[in-house]
């Protein structure tokens, strides 16, 4: 059983543990997954009133990760995500509503390239426990279907077949490991509160 007060808070990602990939057709026979190496996140969390809740998430484009060198390469080219154009890739809720039991449709602005499209991502909370330090630890999985067109993403080959190389429909796959901050934690060394701690700064 899950302590609702021990979820509610401030988090923030645990990169080592947390997996925000995506998965798309090939070839129209085999599916392809990849993860961005490089994820930070931060997550406010009150359950009595899910409206105050907000997420801030940030992938560095160039750390994706198809465990292929040259499929990585070209999609850190121009063709997809260009990345020295636009390094970063962001989700940033604006609004947040309990839709079960530990289930929450997470609303907010996804950012990709130069396009910025509103978005509802399904988190489930998995689970709350303490870590082998003595940290709290919350568990969050959930998965969306996009279209990669909408982001700008619109590189594809056809095949003989009529179908084309790489699918238009990609799932993004989340499975988030968040450590609870602490009261000491929102102090800095010189004393001050830490600047982001209403999610408003970066």
């Amino acid at each position: 059983m899950i302590d609702l007060e021990q979820v509610n808070g401030d988090w923030v990602f645990d990169p080592a543990h947390t997996r925000i990939g995506f998965s798309a057709k090939h070839a129209m026979v085999t599916t392809v997954r990849g993860a961005f190496n490089e994820v930070s996140g931060r997550l406010h969390v009150d359950t009595e009133h899910p409206e105050n809740s907000w997420a801030k998430v940030t992938l560095q484009a160039a750390s994706v990760d198809t465990r292929a060198a040259q499929r990585d390469d070209h999609l850190r080219s121009p063709d997809f995500f260009d990345v020295e154009k636009w390094p970063e890739i962001t989700f940033v809720s604006t609004h947040i509503e309990e839709v079960d039991d530990r289930a929450f449709g997470v609303t907010g602005d996804l950012t990709i390239r130069d396009v910025t499209k509103q978005v509802m991502i399904p988190l489930a909370l998995i689970g709350v426990e303490t870590g082998a330090a003595g940290e709290l630890r919350a568990g969050f999985e959930g998965s969306r279907r996009l279209n990669r067109r909408d982001f700008g993403l619109v590189w594809n080959t056809p095949l003989d077949s009529g179908g084309v190389l790489v699918s238009e429909k990609i799932t993004l796959e989340f499975e988030i490991s968040a450590v609870k901050k602490t009261a000491e934690d929102d102090v800095s060394a010189d004393g001050s509160e830490d600047s982001d701690a209403d999610g408003t700064g970066a």
